[in-house]
């Protein structure tokens, strides 16, 4: 048998590598995927050449613990189906559909551990948006929002729209959030965001700071996210804050550099700035919490939600060239794009 993968040869350059599947190992299962998602932000940095070179992909997911360079198999949303199983592993897994943090490729190996078994009750194109669900419950689990407080989010990618779509179930004060593109703002409102705004339209943070404050001219926010992708979204973030604020960085920046303004009110405000990536768990939780945990409270918000309303284009998996191109060049038109690996 023989399997298609998608290779990152170079920056803006993709190819599909047809190769030998290898024979599976006894405690292995061999899955045949169904879907696969494509990352408008990290797995853009690898497309446009923007990641840090020479450290691992993610050394905790046994499928992407490889050096971050070209040539690249990259990706980690991956949906599919047991189609055979090695000799130590129950014959009852075959037909079930499951989720995999795995690069984009037709057939796979992995552990039982690399694989989450997908709920009868969930469709598909709703649990592939799994890992950026439980990337959203991170956030909220490092952002600690309480009752009553103002929360801004800058960036309505998926990511963006999901964490909104969470902090909406809060009875927050405000909950503002920013975009550039109208596609993301009108459905940051439709989950739940009280305000979406453009931040490059002129006197924007002044029509934020009066949301969220009326009878200030300082920003005022006790929670922001920074979700958006871009370095200089963080000087308005600070910009947006209050005294004491906690800032979330959720965005992978890659080479991308931030300058930061610390010479302005960032002191005086005791701004707080926070790393949040979803590969951990936040210290003061690993008491009681877990990543099986995590993953059920996941499940939970993606019935809540039912985030497949986010999917803006679906492509064959041998028209994948033509999907990355659409993310570079379309940003404004595209929320998630997804590859389906049985149609023509």
């Amino acid at each position: 048998m023989k399997r298609k993968s998608i290779v990152f040869k170079k920056p803006f350059e993709i190819e599909i590598l047809e190769e030998p599947l290898p024979e599976i190992g006894p405690a292995e299962v061999l899955v045949k995927t169904k879907y696969s998602a494509i990352s408008r932000g990290s797995e853009m940095l690898v497309y446009r050449g923007l990641f840090p070179d020479e450290v691992a992909v993610d050394e905790t997911i046994s499928g992407l613990n490889q050096p971050l360079r070209y040539p690249l198999k990259y990706g980690y949303t991956t949906i599919g189906v047991v189609l055979e199983v090695g000799s130590e592993v129950s014959k009852n897994l075959v037909g079930r559909p499951v989720f995999s943090l795995h690069p984009h490729e037709s057939f796979f190996h992995a552990g039982l551990d690399d694989l989450i078994p997908i709920p009868e009750d969930i469709d598909p194109l709703d649990a592939i948006f799994l890992s950026n669900t439980e990337t959203a419950v991170n956030f909220l689990m490092d952002g600690r929002p309480i009752i009553g407080e103002k929360v801004v989010v800058f960036g309505q990618g998926v990511v963006g729209l999901l964490t909104t779509a969470l902090l909406a179930q809060f009875p927050l004060a405000a909950l503002l959030t920013l975009d550039n593109y109208t596609l993301r703002r009108d459905l940051s409102v439709k989950v739940g965001a009280h305000l979406s705004l453009d931040p490059a339209k002129p006197g924007i943070f002044e029509q934020a700071i009066k949301f969220l404050e009326p009878n200030s001219s300082q920003g005022s926010a006790d929670l922001v996210y920074e979700l958006s992708g871009n370095p200089q979204a963080l000087n308005s973030a600070i910009a947006l804050s209050g005294f004491d604020a906690r800032i979330v960085i959720g965005s992978w920046y890659g080479k991308q550099r931030a300058e930061f303004e610390l010479g302005g009110r960032f002191h005086r405000k005791r701004i707080r700035l926070i790393s949040s990536q979803v590969s951990t768990l936040t210290p003061e939780l690993c008491a009681r919490w877990t990543r099986h945990r995590r993953f059920k409270v996941a499940w939970d918000m993606i019935r809540r939600i039912r985030p497949a309303r986010f999917i803006t284009h679906q492509f064959s998996f041998n028209r994948v060239k033509e999907a990355f191109e659409l993310l570079d060049k379309d940003p404004a038109g595209t929320i998630q794009v997804i590859l389906d690996y049985g149609a023509p």
